[in-house]
């Protein structure tokens, strides 16, 4: 499969491509961040984090980052896909956890006496 640009071939030594080296590091923190919080198996008191945007006025992917920034894209994926199957076994364990406190107490069925 061949791989597509949408500009020039580039070294990654020009100012955009810099800009390209910061925004994939920062996805690549934000995915590693990510990756932490699945591991905790629980979220602590994480504080907020804003969404990613790209830098305006980067320019064209330069080639040398094509492989990197498809290696993130693949992680994003990989977390994307662990994080809804974690959100699904909570959901699944919170409605347990209501059914439980929504039962009304059983009453005993045997009366024991003494003979």
């Amino acid at each position: 499969m061949a791989t597509e640009t949408t500009g020039p071939v580039d070294d990654g030594t020009t100012d955009w491509g810099t800009a390209w080296e910061e925004a994939l590091g920062a996805l690549e923190l934000d995915v590693d961040a990510a990756e932490a919080m699945l591991a905790l198996d629980h979220l602590a008191d994480l504080p907020a984090h804003d969404p990613w945007s790209p830098p305006v006025h980067m320019g064209p992917l330069p080639v040398t980052l094509v492989e990197r920034a498809k290696a993130v894209l693949d992680r994003q994926i990989e977390v994307g896909r662990r994080l809804a199957e974690a959100a699904d076994l909570s959901r699944r364990h919170s409605r347990a956890a209501q059914t439980l406190r929504s039962a009304p107490p059983s009453s005993p069925v045997y009366l024991d006496t003494p003979a």
